[in-house]
């Protein structure tokens, strides 16, 4: 009953945009950092939260520590869109979604076909060199031996992803934050919304219709239009699936 009540959301909707978090991802094998933090900090001897394993003091205190982190658990080259990602590019090319407002750093929403995506935290598939900045690719950070370095000028390589510390990126806000504002139907899917200041952004939302789509309860369930504790892949994609043609 409520996939079907979605559905009839979509079929009605001419200004759709979705805000995703890390829950978007797992169906594609990404887990949630914050869940490899006990075994990672046990095999290293180290006592840090996940906040402080990807902060800018620890990026620049311990690089060798940092990276091997930042590669084993914030990098899967493997990974593929699920249901969600493809049934948000049809959305899309339907002229329906407007917008894709992620808190990933996967990539996976462009890979699925999506065009207009505002990564809010940045993508592992941009890297700078910190001096010249010269670009390179999530695969030369990953083969790197320790710590990647510039072929050009030798400085540290850094992923294009907001660490703790760091500010979003202000162009980045403005525009998701637009798009949010112009929307009469946002769906929140795959985030518990505790992590600010995105999860602040959905406040902006005055359209008819919030669909919160979560395996938990969230702090917008109480003023959603539309709940569903389930998995977002499946939801999403039977969703879109049972739409008109």
């Amino acid at each position: 009953m409520s996939v079907q009540k979605l559905t009839d959301i979509l079929n009605k909707t001419n200004n759709l945009v979705f805000f995703g978090g890390a829950g978007v991802s797992t169906a594609s094998g990404i887990p949630d950092f914050r869940s490899a933090n006990g075994l990672w900090n046990q095999r290293y001897g180290r006592h840090l939260s996940p906040e402080e394993m990807v902060s800018r003091s620890f990026f620049e205190r311990d690089p060798e520590d940092f990276f091997a982190f930042y590669k084993d658990k914030l990098i899967y080259p493997d990974a593929k869109p699920n249901g969600c990602h493809i049934a948000l590019a049809k959305l899309e090319q339907m002229g329906k979604l407007k917008a894709v407002v992620t808190q990933n750093i996967d990539g996976l929403h462009q890979m699925a076909g999506s065009k207009t995506v505002y990564e809010l935290h940045g993508s592992v598939l941009r890297n700078y060199c910190t001096r010249c900045h010269a670009f390179y690719d999530a695969d030369y950070v990953l083969k790197a031996d320790g710590v990647p370095h510039c072929k050009a000028c030798g400085a540290i390589v850094k992923q294009d992803v907001v660490l703790y510390e760091e500010m979003l990126d202000e162009n980045v806000i403005e525009k998701a934050v637009h798009a949010i504002a112009k929307a009469d139907t946002l769906i929140v899917g795959g985030t518990s919304l505790i992590v600010y200041p995105a999860a602040g952004f959905i406040r902006y939302f005055r359209g008819n219709n919030l669909v919160v789509i979560n395996k938990t309860e969230t702090s917008a369930d109480s003023h959603a239009d539309l709940v569903i504790h389930d998995d977002i892949a499946s939801v999403m994609e039977q969703a879109v699936a049972a739409m008109q043609p």
